[in-house]
């Protein structure tokens, strides 16, 4: 091989073949025989005719994605047994109020922000918002499925090859480039049950000459939302499984000093029963009173966000001659998201910062407290968060090969992510003046005194009224990454008796910055409970690096490999050396041992660094007072003791990096391209890790510090634990509200460790007949242990609990069975999620399974259509008895889409076939 053809690589993630099954290893026997076609293995640069390295990699293909009816990159991801961690949805709350439309991967449930996410492996920017407030990440939802060639995801700890965040492992999307004609795609998608419906067109292409080649695609989605109220199991407080949360929503009401409702006068519910779609009427709440409220208003959310988007990706190259060829790749993707949380709502508060919001009436000689919902008769419908997304990238580089063995690469990258982001907000004075008047000085005990009657609250606003006490707050983050790189390799150094030798060098430079940009307003207390927190800030980075592959036996081949990063930042730095070895024992061409060991690290994320003061959270349950009241109150028992709070939080440019190391080790069988098993083993453990303290954990570890009514307690007072948590509470010392939260601490800190370790099986096996190939996959993966050491010193907490706070599954399978014969071929394809933790985490619900169906037909070789039914059996989210929450059921694992219908067809004009 002298050519360079035969010598050029990419820097990229390894190639691999995988039949439309599920996910598959890939494995050598998928090369043509007799091919010697030198590859990239996925965790190494260094080309090689093998295409199984020393770590475990999972392949899926477009044929897969297609076949198991994956109609997004989260879809895709949410089956793949090693993601395991439980991350946002569309409908859940902290995406609605951190990062609207974005969604996450999670390898091995160690949390987004330690999993490398590369496209045609490079980097590319954050999404610019961070996850629930903290840290920054990689939104997948935007990357098109249409376009995918690939996906590889690499178990194990990679940043000896690819530097900062690949603890977990790396996620590589690799983009169609090999393309002849064009080929035109057309998909339509509706629910069973009404809503959701969605159109999506791809068109690929590709076009060259003697020395000039360009391939391109486009896509445009237009994803229509599906509504809360649109589903039965949650569109009503009816739905809810616990009396304490089944009762109507206070869409009006008073309470006075003491939190009892002031009962509405005699028909004014009934006049406002014509209020969010004819549902308010008078309703009572257990220990609380009457009220004019609604059961169905809570069902004005959206379960999958609306979204219009246009996304597309251009490769072209040019031979300047034989040894050197220049390159280009770029990326441009515009989405506009529409989605809704909850209706906008407002209630008195002197300030954001306040957790004593009663005021003086001197109309009623009270002391009371206001608050209200805004139905969409007085908003002029639905009221949504709106946003536009627009992502781009491009790398201008050259590659080419010099001397008997040589390849190089040089490249420079640069990738920005910015959004345009709207939240609909009350405007806190303009509400108080309309809805309360002008204050008069101080009342009864020194709070504000008004002169409101309350006639100005039970009314129904026009939309001009309503316009005049709100507006969006308007938000315009971005983050954007810069790297440039030289790579050198040579896969034939020189000869040992059992093979060649291999190695390969990098350099890096790069820097990477992101600032929220948040409305100047949010960072007062203009808007009703919301007063965020700025952030803003950027870093350099530079990298060398190297990587060999020595063959010390014919059947034994050593890998091993070193980084040495560098971080600046804010006049710091943070530096770390990591390194990892593999060894590949091949006793026969069909067996394979292996193993990996390696460390890895992630540089201070830049949110936790610059982060400025704000409020990250409104409200949390104040267990301490319930178990005052209640004795031995369980999670669920304590929903009514909702309070609201001021949850303080900053950047902290102290942090260390996290490090971490990694273990695989395993088998792979392969006799033939129709027969594989593999088994691997695998060991993580993180040191160092940031994180946020929830405040939800710090009042329920503050509960279990302090003694309850009973006076036990539940853990030691003196633990590092409880001395964290009574030190980050602070109550009220006297006064009307002594020992009522006053405020939380929630700073990032350094938590000590978390460990993880478990299996992976994974089987494909096909089966020729005379009437087709029938194709059977399958993988599992099982976690032996998950646990967390919060502070050195403090006991290990088990994660896999049911009453460990966290929500993740100790088991996870995917599997998939096709038929194929003669241009006809049908996929039945399934996930089984485990038992996960109740909501009352003292119990686990019961291990979920969700099966889709594709038919798919060849009318002739260059036209193709396709039938994919998604959840066959429509099933539901597992029913858990103490969910209280709405919508009744773990979000982060379940939706109630129920069953849906894809139709396809893809045509292609010219080049080969389909």
């Amino acid at each position: 091989m002298t050519n360079f053809g035969k010598r050029a690589f990419r820097i990229a993630l390894g190639l691999g073949v995988c039949v439309p099954a599920l996910a598959a290893p890939a494995f050598a026997q998928d090369a043509a025989e007799g091919s010697e076609q030198e590859i990239i293995v996925t965790g190494s640069r260094i080309p090689t005719i093998k295409d199984q390295g020393p770590s475990p990699v999972t392949t899926i293909d477009s044929d897969a994605i297609r076949a198991n009816g994956y109609t997004s990159v989260p879809e895709l991801l949410a089956a793949m047994t090693q993601n395991s961690g439980e991350t946002q949805s569309p409908q859940s709350g902290s995406s609605a109020d951190f990062t609207p439309g974005a969604q996450q991967v999670d390898l091995r449930g160690l949390g987004p922000n330690h999993t490398l996410v590369l496209v045609n492996g490079r980097r590319i920017a954050d999404f610019p918002l961070p996850y629930i407030g903290r840290s920054n990440f990689t939104d997948i939802s935007n990357i098109p499925v249409s376009l995918i060639d690939k996906v590889e995801i690499l178990s194990g700890a990679a940043s000896a090859i690819y530097g900062s965040d690949a603890i977990a492992g790396v996620v590589n999307f690799k983009m169609k480039e090999k393309l002849d004609g064009i080929t035109l795609d057309y998909r339509h998608g509706r629910t069973q049950h009404g809503g959701g419906l969605s159109h999506r067109v791809t068109a690929t292409g590709g076009w060259s000459t003697d020395r000039f080649s360009i391939v391109g695609g486009i896509e445009y989605l237009d994803q229509r939302p599906l509504w809360g109220f649109q589903r039965k199991i949650q569109d009503s407080t009816e739905d809810s499984p616990v009396a304490s949360t089944a009762s109507a929503r206070r869409t009006f009401y008073r309470a006075d000093y003491y939190d009892d409702y002031i009962t509405p006068d005699a028909g004014t519910c009934e006049r406002l029963s014509n209020l969010n779609f004819g549902t308010v009427a008078l309703y009572n709440r257990p220990r609380y009173g009457d009220f004019c409220g609604s059961k169905e208003s809570i069902g004005y959310g959206t379960i999958i966000s609306g979204r219009k988007g246009f996304n597309s990706f251009a490769s072209a190259t040019y031979e300047l001659s034989d040894n050197a060829k220049l390159f280009v790749d770029a990326q441009l993707g515009i989405s506009k998201v529409r989605l809704m949380y909850d209706t906008t709502s407002w209630a008195f508060e002197q300030t954001s910062s306040s957790s004593d919001n009663y005021f003086y009436n001197s109309f009623t000689g009270q002391i009371e407290d206001w608050g209200r919902q805004f139905t969409p008769e007085e908003t002029g419908g639905f009221e949504m968060q709106r946003s536009k997304q627009t992502t781009y990238s491009i790398t201008p580089g050259i590659r080419g090969n010099f001397g008997n063995a040589w390849n190089y690469e040089a490249s420079f990258n640069y990738s920005r992510y910015q959004s345009v982001v709207r939240w609909p907000q009350i405007i806190n004075q303009k509400a108080k003046d309309f809805f309360l008047g002008a204050q008069n000085g101080l009342g009864d005990d020194d709070y504000p005194s008004f002169n409101a009657n309350p006639a100005n609250l039970y009314r129904q606003l026009t939309p001009a009224e309503y316009d005049s006490i709100s507006a969006d707050t308007v938000y315009r983050p971005y983050s954007w990454t810069s790297n440039a790189q030289a790579t050198l390799t040579n896969g034939e150094l020189f000869q040992l008796p059992a093979g060649p030798v291999g190695i390969a060098l990098v350099a890096e430079y790069g820097k990477q910055g992101y600032n929220l940009r948040p409305d100047p307003l949010a960072l007062t207390d203009y808007y009703y409970s919301w007063k965020d927190s700025d952030g803003s800030g950027k870093r350099s980075h530079a990298a060398i690096g190297g990587e060999v592959r020595v063959p010390v036996l014919d059947f034994v081949t050593l890998t091993g490999a070193g980084r040495y990063d560098r971080f600046g930042y804010a006049g710091r730095h943070a530096d770390k050396f990591t390194y990892n070895g593999g060894i590949e024992v091949r006793p026969t061409n069909s067996l394979l041992f292996r193993a990996a060991y390696g460390t890895a690290f992630r540089a201070p994320d830049l949110h936790y660094l610059f982060t400025g003061p704000g409020n990250v959270e409104s409200s949390v349950i104040d267990y301490y007072t319930c178990r005052q009241d209640t004795p031995g109150a369980g999670i669920s028992d304590c929903e009514d003791y909702d309070v609201d709070i001021v949850a303080q939080r900053s950047g902290n440019r102290e942090l260390k990096a996290e490090t971490g190391k990694t273990l695989t080790a395993g088998a792979v069988f392969s006799p033939s391209r129709n027969f594989h098993v593999s088994v691997d083993y695998f060991r993580v453990s993180l040191d160092n890790q940031v994180n946020d303290l929830r405040a939800s954990e710090l009042t329920r570890d503050e509960a279990d510090c302090r003694p309850d009514g009973a006076n036990n307690t539940a853990l030691d007072p003196n633990s590092p634990t409880c001395q964290a948590a009574l030190a980050r509470i602070k109550r009220f010392a006297s006064g009307a509200l002594m020992n009522q939260i006053e405020s939380i601490s929630i700073n990032p800190i350094n938590v000590a460790r978390e460990k993880t370790s478990g299996i992976d099986v994974a089987f494909r096996g096909t089966l020729p007949t005379s009437f087709g190939d029938f194709t059977l996959s399958l993988a599992h993966s099982h976690v032996f242990k998950h646990t967390l050491v919060q502070y050195t010193g403090d006991p290990v907490e088990n994660k896999l609990a049911a009453d460990s706070g966290y929500y993740t599954p100790r088991d996870k399978s995917n599997g998939s069975i096709t038929w194929a014969s003669d241009g006809v071929q049908f996929t039945l394809s399934g996930t089984r999620l485990g038992k996960l933790p109740n909501y009352d985490e003292d119990a686990f619900i019961k291990a979920s399974y969700l099966f889709n169906a594709t038919l798919q037909y060849d009318f002739t070789d260059h036209m193709r259509g396709s039938l994919t039914v998604r959840n066959v059996f429509d099933k539901m989210p597992v029913k858990d008895p103490t969910w209280s929450s709405y919508p009744y059921y773990n979000t982060s694992w379940f939706d109630s889409i129920g069953r849906s219908v894809f139709l396809q067809l893809t045509y292609k004009l010219g080049g080969s076939a389909l």
